[in-house]
């Protein structure tokens, strides 16, 4: 596409935009979406290289620009890896989207270990965290950057604590609500704008992976829009939240959720 070919410059600055867990999913549809806009892509990923190198395929085949790297987002030393390939390649991001993220089998409260526990705070909380330290880093005025945006990927689980289900990974997503609101508040003047999206059923993998593939078509019927969500309706969402389009929103979070 025309717009991936020419870089999109604002302000002087390439775009230049990280997804985290960008090799699948919601992370792997923003990836491509903001390359066809003319951004430079990074995309991180944990295990499943070919689906990451499939997107950056994609990606180059369209005239854009991308790689992917390898990486565990808890990790201090595999997150300063990421931004420094980044650093490397393109420059300095622009846009930070935290998608990277993870959902135990569905199970009650009382049958969830620490270990899981553990590992999904680390992930979903304690990852978006370290990324947007390292984005700050290279964004902030206070640390010379030219400002930025990052967009964190939370969940209407939020809302809803999904009992019975997920309460483990909503409350994860709770914290990144409260993440978001504090972080905008924190570099609001430093130039740098932190928001989140809030999807809710929306067709991707991460049914499968909570063991039941079928649960988009199955809570479908009772939302207010009659229908589960497209990743590309919440790209769209995040990619606006990055854009000059929202230059006055920070410390927003847009439910991206058929009215839930």
């Amino acid at each position: 596409m025309a717009a991936a070919r020419a870089m999109r410059h604002r302000g002087g600055m390439t775009d230049v935009t990280i997804v985290t867990g960008g090799g699948r999913g919601i992370g792997a549809t923003t990836a491509l979406l903001a390359a066809a806009r003319g951004h430079a892509v990074v995309l991180s990923y944990l295990h499943d290289a070919a689906s990451a190198d499939a997107i950056v395929r994609q990606i180059a085949e369209r005239g854009g620009r991308a790689i992917a790297v390898a990486g565990d987002v808890s990790h201090a030393p595999d997150v300063d890896q990421l931004f420094a390939r980044c650093d490397a390649t393109f420059g300095p991001p622009t846009a930070l989207v935290n998608n990277a993220g993870i959902v135990g089998r569905q199970a009650r409260v009382e049958d969830i270990d620490e270990h899981r526990l553990a590992r999904m705070f680390a992930v979903n909380v304690v990852g978006s965290f370290l990324c947007a330290r390292a984005a700050l880093r290279r964004m902030s005025r206070r640390h010379g950057g030219r400002g930025g945006s990052i967009v964190n990927v939370s969940s209407a689980a939020a809302k809803h604590g999904s009992p019975g289900e997920y309460v483990d990974y909503a409350a994860s997503k709770a914290a990144i609500d409260t993440f978001t609101l504090g972080l905008a508040r924190e570099v609001a003047a430093e130039g740098v704008r932190v928001n989140a999206v809030r999807p809710g059923i929306i067709h991707t993998e991460i049914h499968a992976s909570g063991g039941d593939p079928g649960r988009a078509a199955r809570m479908a019927p009772a939302l207010p829009m009659q229908r589960a969500g497209e990743p590309e309706e919440v790209a769209r969402a995040i990619l606006w939240l990055c854009s000059d389009e929202a230059s006055y929103c920070t410390g927003a979070i847009l439910d991206v959720a058929g009215g839930r």
